[in-house]
């Protein structure tokens, strides 16, 4: 595993993208190599900021749980992680869209998970070791290792609930396309996709990463025409809540292992909207059409 020799900082600190990409080398994203981290500190900046929310010692914490507790299976480490992760590094969005952030937690705090977690078995078709892809270290909001995972529950959270954000990162077709979908910001939007995707996991439904990604595809496409903040209008968040709910990350206990933390009293989606894009969802899912595979089938074997 890539990990330094030097203990991990004590606080989270802003690496720039630019200095992230250089550290990135084959070497370190196969887990071959260590990252610099001493060089790493060095080029970071701090957060002026000096609560105990910016504390690395309780994110390393779930994280060392996660890989504990899901050392068989990865993928499944998504859907319990990212709830706590953004219980646990409470902030605004404006603060989560600091790309530099996102680097320092992934190349100065916790590069060992982002190996663990990404990192395939064996080797690649050209007998190259394989290597985890540069943007789960330094890359966009929907590809880096946490910053997608507390996207996913910034986004899919309502309000204090937690239980869509399971939902939604227990399905990787969901998590990795959801988060690319211009139309997620809404609240109703993102609750009913989760409402549709619940019901085709009760129904048994076949070929189901498939139907997903016919979801995301149906309903974006829908978005481009109709507005759905106008067809399923929504109250804007507390953001007083929101603010006193960061400012009790001082005195914070850490985060529950075994059942669910507590966001944020900003307000909930309005049940009525939900249900009336569950609806529009459900007919949009069903008609859409799902990938015809048989060609990838004659392409592989031609």
């Amino acid at each position: 595993m890539n990990r330094s020799g030097a203990d991990v900082p004590d606080r989270l600190a802003l690496l720039p993208s630019a200095v992230a990409s250089k550290y990135l080398t084959n070497a370190v994203r196969s887990g071959h190599e260590r990252l610099p981290q001493v060089a790493i500190l060095r080029a970071a900046g701090p957060i002026e900021d000096g609560s105990a929310r910016w504390n690395t010692g309780p994110l390393k914490e779930i994280l060392d749980e996660a890989m504990s507790r899901f050392a068989d299976a990865r993928t499944e480490a998504d859907a319990w992680l990212a709830p706590r992760l953004h219980a646990t590094l409470r902030m605004t969005r404006a603060e989560a869209a600091r790309s530099e952030l996102w680097n320092f937690l992934a190349l100065a705090v916790a590069p060992d998970y982002v190996l663990w977690r990404h990192l395939a078995t064996g080797e690649a078709k050209d007998g190259t070791a394989k290597k985890v892809n540069t943007p789960r270290f330094a890359g966009p909001q929907d590809s880096q290792a946490f910053a997608r995972l507390w996207w996913a529950a910034e986004m899919f959270r309502d309000g204090p609930d937690y239980r869509p954000v399971e939902v939604a990162c227990g399905n990787q077709d969901m998590l990795n396309t959801v988060l690319r979908l211009d139309t997620i910001d809404h609240k109703p939007t993102a609750l009913a996709m989760v409402r549709v995707l619940e019901g085709m996991v009760r129904s048994g439904a076949t070929r189901l990463g498939d139907r997903v990604n016919a979801l995301c595809t149906a309903v974006n496409s829908a978005g481009s025409t109709l507005l759905y903040d106008v067809l399923a209008p929504d109250e804007l968040p507390d953001q007083e809540a929101l603010f006193a709910w960061i400012d009790d990350a001082e005195g914070a206990p850490p985060v529950p292992w075994d059942r669910l933390p507590d966001g944020p009293e900003d307000g909930t989606a309005r049940r009525a909207s939900v249900d009336r894009l569950t609806l529009m969802f459900q007919e949009l899912a069903d008609g859409a059409p799902l990938r015809d595979r048989s060609r990838k089938r004659a392409a592989d074997s031609a």
